[in-house]
């Protein structure tokens, strides 16, 4: 690794310091002993030393494309970081799962071989199981309700407690409301679904949620989703309206998407916890503050995209379909609460479904 002496005043944190470059997950500096939680969720390090001569460069992953707001956010974040630190902390953005799929992504961080990632809370259950709550088919009814669950005692638990699946939860963001799009019919209540091959994400609960619609669903990497749908190999597919929009799914044989909304799906900006335990407490500090501010700021670009999406696929020629039975299919899915609910404590579900 190049060092050298350089100085700088980070917002009173970040110190003269010397190059030591942190890629990949290698992780730099000295390691940082954690102590207690802060107020963005990760585990803190209040005994950690300071960053004393290092320049650190991050790289940050995620599954969808250039113009979508995992990566608008991102960008921002890592824009606002190197100005902060005077060009010492760096984060580098790689979209299109370049640095692996959503659950490859995951894995890494948990090895500490890859730093960072903002990602969709599905593929995430793997490694901590009780992020599962929050994939149950129509737990919020809307993104307020969501969204002061998230910022609330439960979502600022969870990401503290993402430190034992060995990951730092930084913050939260979304990538909106789910729907399903196919290419052959209006989908207006579960018996327009019944026998239909539909693409998954690799996570249980929405198995069985599609399951007990009488679906048949196939879980893959978005990598392979594209080519499984242009080839007929699964008839249709679940996402929110921006990655329909994103990656043209008109022309991979969606031609009707039905305005479901089953599930609401959460983000989240994820680090890998060996990488962070090595950083400094200032440097901690700034990741921190910062992917709290990224993730507010998708949030909001989220919600201005979705409408624009929409219009855009319409556009496009795509049937929207508007007149959903929403509460027949959550009728329908309700022997998926039957079946999870006991895994993450009643009392919990409750408490996020009573938050209005």
């Amino acid at each position: 690794m190049l060092r050298k002496k350089w100085g700088f005043l980070l917002s009173g944190l970040l110190s003269a310091s010397m190059l030591l470059t942190a890629c990949g997950g290698g992780g730099g500096g000295q390691a940082a002993q954690p102590s207690g939680q802060n107020n963005g969720g990760q585990a803190a390090t209040t005994e950690a030393p300071k960053s004393d001569g290092q320049t650190f460069v991050f790289k940050a992953g995620h599954s969808l494309t250039e113009d979508h707001p995992y990566n608008l956010a991102l960008k921002k974040m890592a824009e606002d970081v190197e100005k902060r630190s005077n060009g010492k902390v760096k984060i580098e953005v790689y979209p299109l799962s370049q640095l692996g799929a959503e659950r490859e992504l995951t894995e890494a961080l948990t090895l500490g071989t890859a730093d960072m990632s903002i990602t969709s809370t599905a593929p995430v259950t793997n490694f901590y199981s009780k992020l599962g709550v929050l994939d149950l088919p129509f737990l919020f009814e809307s993104r307020d309700q969501a969204y002061k669950v998230l910022d609330g005692k439960v979502g600022q638990d969870i990401l503290k407690d993402l430190s034992s699946a060995n990951l730092v939860g930084l913050a939260w963001a979304e990538n909106g409301f789910r729907h399903i799009t196919n290419g052959t019919k209006d989908i207006k209540t579960p018996a327009d679904i019944q026998g239909m091959k539909i693409r998954t994400q690799e996570n249980p609960i929405h198995l069985a949620a599609f399951e007990a619609l009488g679906a048949k669903p196939t879980p893959m990497a978005w990598t392979e989703a594209l080519t499984a749908l242009q080839q007929g190999v699964v008839d249709a597919q679940e996402n929110p309206a921006i990655v329909a929009q994103t990656y043209k799914l008109y022309d991979s044989k969606q031609t009707h998407m039905s305005l479901t909304g089953h599930v609401y799906s959460a983000a989240l900006i994820l680090f890998s916890k060996p990488v962070w335990d090595k950083l400094p407490a200032d440097v901690q500090q700034l990741i921190s503050e910062e992917a709290t501010k990224a993730g507010q700021y998708e949030r909001e670009l989220m919600i201005k995209m979705e409408e624009e999406a929409i219009k855009d696929i319409k556009s496009k020629g795509v049937t929207i379909t508007e007149d959903v039975d929403k509460q027949a299919f959550r009728d329908a899915m309700k022997p998926v609460y039957d079946k999870f609910s006991g895994q993450f404590g009643k009392e919990l579900v409750d408490e996020i479904m009573n938050t209005k």
